[in-house]
């Protein structure tokens, strides 16, 4: 595992400066970020990034040594199992300080030490979802074009339907033959009627002569059957 440097101590024996380390080390894991002394920063960022690369490893040793430093068995099954595959095709650069000024007393230097982002699962599935959405947002603008083409196509033709009833109903209309036919017609009915009616007359003459022969009779059977009754 990671050693201290030589030079000043962070706290007042280096047992003490483990402790803290360890700490820090701990805390960076479990949140992704901390914020602290530039001074700290600097000295935790190696610290921090041997300690991922153990947990890139993912075997019993490395677990192992893993956990000496770090004593929360969560953070370190979060190391094994998220953080370090998260940087599997990455060799180093785990980690990023940021300065954000002087801290108010003892004017020492702050900065915030993170753990990057990138490559992570959570932003996999962000860019997932924006691919998906704007797979669904594509498909349903061509969607709308093609029911807008039907529609335009529906008004053409309906626009040319109407177009040719309007050239048929101004077209001029041929009245002679019509009337040629509507005239033969009449006249076909007027003959059959003439027809109809002369077979009615000649019954009717045919039985006005027979009215008239027993009108004639029937004075000589009255006179006959008054002779008869004297």
């Amino acid at each position: 595992m990671p050693k201290p440097s030589k030079g000043p101590r962070l706290g007042s024996g280096p047992a003490h400066e483990r402790l803290l380390l360890g700490t820090l080390a701990t805390q960076l894991l479990k949140h992704g970020k901390v914020e602290t002394t530039l001074v700290r920063a600097k000295r935790l960022r190696p610290y921090v990034e041997k300690i991922i690369t153990a947990g890139k490893k993912g075997d019993l040793p490395a677990r192992r040594r893993v956990m000496k430093v770090i004593t929360e068995k969560g953070v370190v099954h979060s190391l094994f199992t998220e953080i370090g595959p998260r940087f599997a095709q990455r060799n180093g650069g785990y980690t990023r300080i940021t300065k954000i000024g002087i801290r108010k007393g003892d004017a020492a230097d702050m900065a915030i030490i993170e753990i990057l982002s990138e490559g992570t699962p959570e932003k996999k599935k962000v860019l997932s979802q924006a691919e998906a959405i704007a797979k669904r947002a594509a498909k349903a603008e061509i969607t709308k074009k093609a029911a807008a083409t039907r529609v335009a196509d529906r008004i053409a033709a309906r626009g040319k339907v109407a177009d040719r009833i309007a050239a048929r109903a101004a077209a001029p209309a041929a009245p002679t033959k019509k009337s040629g036919k509507k005239a033969t017609a009449a006249e076909g009915s007027d003959e059959d009627s003439e027809v109809e009616v002369a077979p009615v007359k000649k019954a009717a003459a045919k039985k006005a002569p027979a009215k008239k022969a027993a009108a004639k009779k029937a004075p000589a059977k009255k006179a006959a059957a008054k002779k008869s009754a004297k």
